[in-house]
């Protein structure tokens, strides 16, 4: 294995461990060279996932870009890397028992949002707000009532406010992806969260 810093091939594995759900080996190895520390993921080769956007377009299932949203709602927050890697492992594992080849961005955003909810509130919201692209205050005020839900009647609830906005504009002529907002097809929400700050965060 290369040591990503000084490229070195020599190293020797100081730590194994398994995941919860047992199908990723995570360890540390320490380069023989440098001594510098890094973390490599042995996974069973798995047969692609697709993902279609709402767009219709298809793009093949990448952890990383799921990571980076989860990174990016959990910033200062006190959650530690490898809690945030165990919830991305976890909404992989759940889309691929499902024994499907291909899975929509709306249900790995929602998947995404069940694990956050559980997680910490804050970055909820977070993911939320950009994932939903909130357009006013009430739909802002919606998701957060939505949290004081049990799981049973926030699954029913299966449209937000903005939902039904973006089924007006498409009565009106405008296509349903338009009035959703170009990034709330992806499972990487692309923007500034409503919420930012460091207080109140916990590690689970």
């Amino acid at each position: 294995m290369r040591c990503p810093f000084c490229g070195d091939e020599d190293s020797r594995v100081v730590d194994s461990r398994d995941s919860e759900s047992g199908d990723v080996i995570r360890r540390r190895r320490e380069c023989g060279y440098c001594s510098r520390r890094y973390t490599t993921y042995e996974r069973v080769e798995e047969t692609p996932l697709l993902v279609v956007k709402r767009s219709g377009a298809e793009e093949v299932f990448a952890r990383a870009k799921l990571l980076n949203g989860l990174l990016r709602a959990c910033e200062k927050r006190h959650i530690s890397l490898e809690r945030i890697e165990r919830v991305a492992d976890e909404i992989e594992g759940e889309l691929r028992c499902e024994s499907v080849h291909q899975v929509t961005s709306v249900e790995i955003g929602e998947l995404a949002l069940r694990h956050l909810r559980g997680l910490d509130r804050v970055a909820y919201i977070r993911f939320a707000s950009v994932y939903r692209q909130f357009d006013d205050i009430e739909e802002f005020q919606h998701e957060l009532a939505r949290l004081d839900e049990p799981d049973g009647a926030q699954a029913t609830d299966d449209q937000s406010p903005h939902d039904d906005a973006a089924d007006r504009q498409a009565a009106n002529g405008t296509p349903r992806d338009d009035a959703a907002g170009s990034h709330s097809t992806d499972y990487e929400p692309v923007g500034q969260p409503a919420i930012t700050g460091s207080n109140g965060g916990h590690d689970s």
